[in-house]
């Protein structure tokens, strides 16, 4: 029951049909807020409870000043959750665990169930094993549900047991394009209490790009998968009123550039700036010029940014993008209406005060691309070649420097970074880097011939294009650089180009709606020719489901020690992230993947270098073939319509035969297969009892890892394939499960025993306890002087031997996608607490999630500047004061070394929030929700 403490609750009568709502307008100071903060305060006073949110939070809020540091603590209640098949199987499994732990806990199993909408997309399982075929797609999904069977099959259990719960079967998009195109309402109504409520559609989901909502109008951003499993109990969120920057974009597009280029200029501005942990919101008249492709581009960077949410507020190019997508004239009709009832339509006139200001002519912008391992080290394409060679040696060692063989080899100038200052809350090793690049006049060079099995010859060289992939929501969403793509691959077909033979190529769209333009435009064959099939509707190539290489390949590859590349039009490109061959990899839009392709290698300058000659001997360039923008939208607008959303979307929760024809397991409690190596039963509960057990210092803890700066949830968590003599390898084996049949990491979320073993175990992870060696190793100081060891067996002698673990770590730790697993198997490891120098938000919060203790050296200090070498054993005290129900700003931490002398420094304890302490002092997360339900 809301208290209602600023009378806000009333009436909106939209088509005959009255809605509950809480008017903003019942509070002075709501109208100047930015539109991300108006939804937040709307948020407040509908869930006003006297005790989690209060009128001192509301006011708060509504007196929101720009220039204060976040210090107000509130309590945010999303109205949805979404998922996509890797994190949300792990908590499908976790709620199915949670009914059998309140039922042996004296409560009753079937009130855990959502209490919030939960939609669920199967998109990150498809990997491209088949491609360059018509028949690709079909192969490739037969080979993903041989996979996934029994993931998909407890799947669909979930979606009978559990009430206000959806699955959109594999093969229909990408769990973005999905939400925008179909699943996010804008303006959500719910009955309560025999009334219909009317309020924003606020959404968390458990993949970091949740922000594409962002770009209409929908605020929302990622949790991790314990967070969301808590939202959709009902849990509010905790966080702190953020500071908002305000981002002006002016001018337009110029005809070479596109949406990708836009979004890496403005991830490059926006890490220069600084704004990890704030809203980037954007404002002015130049919104209106910004379609609503391009705005879900932008939203859907965020992450990379650094940003929590990057928004648009609703005018009328949201309601035209509705209209298109195929929702209904009554729910246009509300959206319209509320959003202008209160205050949230956008009105360039009006006067909003922001914390911080940017701003970006979009005439300013140049074709670029990103890498090749960060999203926000951006390159102008013009300086594509020297920066290649630039980062190439960092790539190759020992190898001899071949001078240019090309005319023309000087290299390109370039110009400097923008010069903004960076915020407290960003370290200067999440800027972008300089963009001076040295001239360099030769490459490391090894060309290797590889013949292969259907009769094509080649030479292989560092900087060779492995794969040229059209993948991820972040572009796939925007006809825009989609149909410029097709329209390229036209140009290139009638010149009489060729994508290089040694190229993996491959589109992925993230709806069907894209084949449907793409086919009525006329222009597949083209792609096709160029060996552009489509090849699935998932996230592939952007999460590493990029498929193996073609043997002879791969081979050559490994033998030689080739620094090969990826070109893709997604959203990351972190090292190991794309393909265990592939060491440089690089983020740009569909038309210049397609124009890589035909390259065939990154080291390349399109300005000067032909990509061909045509039937004359002509030679043909990039500006040859380069798609004319008027005619592109030409195409769009007549290849587009309503109906291809209407008719796509309108059985989008059927799915095919192949789903409709699964075994569906029945029950109340799910029946766990004592055989599965998919889905387990987690032993988050076991043992646990009904109340809280003290938590107490940490003592004779050992370094499991000594890591440097800008470690990646990617470098923690299990993600992308892996090997037979791999910890999780070996288990499958022994579990009888053949090579070909281990599918990736995050397929096996929902078993782990191996996610366990996949923790720390990224083929590029560098730990500093080890010299020279890469992977998931570590010094088993168990054993006598400590011997090289797999993390995973180190820490099944530390967790035997009874002794805590520590993981030592630099600055941004943690940074990357929103992964659950990063902070589970952490703390199945036995880890107790991690000391960083600073940390990305969302794993420091998943780490609490998990009962680990997030730690920071004191300002300006650091691991090495201590001199600690991992060698040592930690002492951590203070940890008992908060079985008081205090806080403490921080734990005294003694590390002792060999030797017996030791290193004293009191350590920033980063429990932000009142609630992140009571989480911590249950255990974690979902035993607090737990006890909860039992009650």
């Amino acid at each position: 029951m809301t208290v209602d403490s600023f009378g806000a609750k009333g009436v909106l009568n939209v088509g005959g049909t009255d809605y509950e709502i809480f008017r903003l307008n019942a509070l002075e100071g709501a109208k100047k807020l930015p539109y991300s903060l108006k939804v937040l305060l709307e948020n407040l006073l509908r869930t006003e409870d006297g005790a989690n949110v209060t009128e001192k939070h509301i006011e708060a809020l509504a007196n929101w000043d720009p220039e204060a540091q976040p210090n107000t603590e509130i309590q945010f209640t999303p109205a949805r959750v979404i998922m996509q098949d890797f994190t949300g199987v792990p908590c499908i499994v976790d709620l199915a665990t949670m009914r059998e732990a309140v039922a042996e806990l004296g409560g009753d199993a079937s009130r855990v169930n959502p209490l919030a909408p939960a939609e669920l997309v199967i998109d990150h399982s498809v990997q491209i094993d088949a491609f360059g075929s018509t028949d690709a797609i079909e192969r490739n999904m037969d080979i993903e549900y041989q996979r996934n069977g029994e993931r998909y099959q407890f799947l669909r259990w979930g979606q009978t047991a559990f009430d206000d719960f959806k699955v959109v079967p594999p093969g229909m998009g990408i769990v973005h394009q999905v939400n925008i195109e179909n699943l996010a309402r804008v303006v959500m109504t719910r009955e309560v209490d025999g009334t219909v409520r009317a309020y924003p559609d606020t959404c968390v989901g458990t993949d970091s790009h949740t922000t594409m909502e962002n770009g209409i109008g929908v605020l929302g951003w990622g949790v991790g998968g314990i967070e969301a499993e808590a939202a959709m109990l009902g849990q509010p969120i905790s966080m702190l009123i953020p500071r908002v920057v305000g981002f002006k974009l002016t001018g337009e597009i110029p005809s070479g550039a596109t949406a990708t280029d836009v979004v890496l200029t403005i991830t490059e501005m926006l890490r220069e700036h600084g704004v990890v942990g704030k809203f980037v919101e954007f404002y002015g008249e130049g919104v209106a010029a910004v379609p609503l492709a391009n705005r879900a581009t932008i939203g859907n960077m965020s992450p990379e940014f650094g940003s929590t949410a990057a928004i648009f507020p609703i005018d009328e190019v949201t309601m035209d993008y509705l209209r298109l997508t195929g929702r209904s004239e009554e729910q246009v009709a509300l959206v319209e209406a509320y959003t202008k009832e209160q205050g949230m339509w956008h009105d360039p006139s009006e006067e909003i005060a922001f914390s911080e200001y940017l701003e970006l002519d979009l005439s300013t912008v140049v074709p670029s691309i990103a890498g090749p391992k960060r999203p926000q080290d951006r390159i102008e394409l013009t300086r594509s070649k020297p920066q290649f060679r630039d980062d190439l040696v960092n790539y190759v060692e020992g190898q001899e420097i071949v001078k240019d063989r090309s005319e023309n080899g000087t290299s390109f100038p370039a110009s400097d970074s923008p010069s903004h200052d960076a915020t407290e809350e960003q370290d200067a090793s999440e800027r972008p880097r300089d963009h001076d690049v040295q001239d360099v006049e030769g490459r490391a060079s090894n060309p290797i011939k590889v013949n292969m099995e259907d009769g094509r010859e080649f030479e292989l060289d560092h900087g060779a294009v492995s794969i040229a992939s059209i993948t991820s929501c972040t572009n796939t969403s925007n006809p825009s650089v989609m149909m410029a793509a097709a329209v390229l691959a036209r140009n290139a077909v009638s010149k009489g180009l060729k994508a290089k033979p040694w190229v993996k190529t491959s589109i992925a769209p993230g709806s069907k709606v894209v084949t449907d333009y793409y086919e009525k435009s006329g222009l597949v064959p083209d792609l096709q020719e160029l060996g552009f099939y489509i090849v699935g509707y998932g996230c592939t190539t952007c999460i590493g489901n990029s498929g193996p290489l073609e043997p002879e390949i791969s081979q050559t590859i490994q033998d030689n020690d080739l620094a090969v590349t990826s070109v893709l039009s997604g959203n990351r490109n972190f090292e190991g992230r794309i393909n265990p061959d592939v060491k440089m990899n690089y983020l740009a839009s569909p038309p210049l993947v397609i124009a890589y392709a035909l390259a065939g290698t990154m080291d390349f300058d399109f300005e000067n270098e032909a990509l061909g000659q045509d039937s004359d001997g002509n030679d043909i360039y990039l500006k040859d073939i380069w798609p004319n923008p008027t005619e592109v939208q030409e195409i769009i607008d007549r290849s587009i319509d309503t109906d291809m959303f209407t008719t796509q979307y309108g059985t989008i929760f059927d799915g095919d035969e192949r789903w409709q024809n699964l075994e569906t397991p029945t029950g109340d409690v799910f029946e766990w297969d004592p055989n599965s190596t998919y889905v387990r039963k987690p032993p988050y509960f076991d043992g646990m009892s009904m109340e809280t057990t003290p938590v107490e210092d940490i003592k004779g803890a050992r370094v499991l890892l000594k890591l440097g700066d800008s470690v990646t949830t990617d470098h923690i968590s299990p993600a992308g394939s892996f090997k037979s003599d791999t910890p999780a390898g070996k288990y499958l084996i022994e579990n009888g499960v053949e090579r070909k049949d281990f599918n990736s990491y995050g397929s096996r979320r929902g078993n782990h025993e191996v996610m366990i073993r996949g923790t720390f175990a990224n083929i590029r992870i560098k730990n500093q306890l080890l010299d020279g060696v890469e992977g998931g190793f570590t010094r088993d100081f168990t054993q006598a002087d400590g011997p090289q060891s797999t993390v995973y067996d180190a820490s099944v002698n530390y967790q035997e031997a009874g002794v805590p673990l520590v993981v030592l770590g630099g600055k941004e730790y943690g940074s990357g996608s929103s992964r659950d697993w990063a902070a589970k198997g952490t703390s199945l490891l036995g880890v107790r607490a991690v000391i960083t120098e600073s940390y990305e938000r969302i794993h420091r919060s998943n780490l609490i999630g998990m009962g680990v203790l997030p730690l920071q050296f004191p300002q300006g200090e650091s691991a090495d500047s201590l001199g600690l070498d991992g060698t040592e054993t930690f002492d951590i005290e203070g940890v008992t004061a908060l079985n008081e129900g205090e806080t403490p700003k921080t734990l005294k931490v003694t590390a002792t070394k060999e030797d017996g002398s030791t290193v004293e420094f009191d350590a920033d304890l980063r429990i932000d929030t009142p609630g992140e302490a009571d989480y911590y002092r249950n255990g974690g997360i979902l035993q607090y929700v737990l006890r909860q339900i039992a009650k």
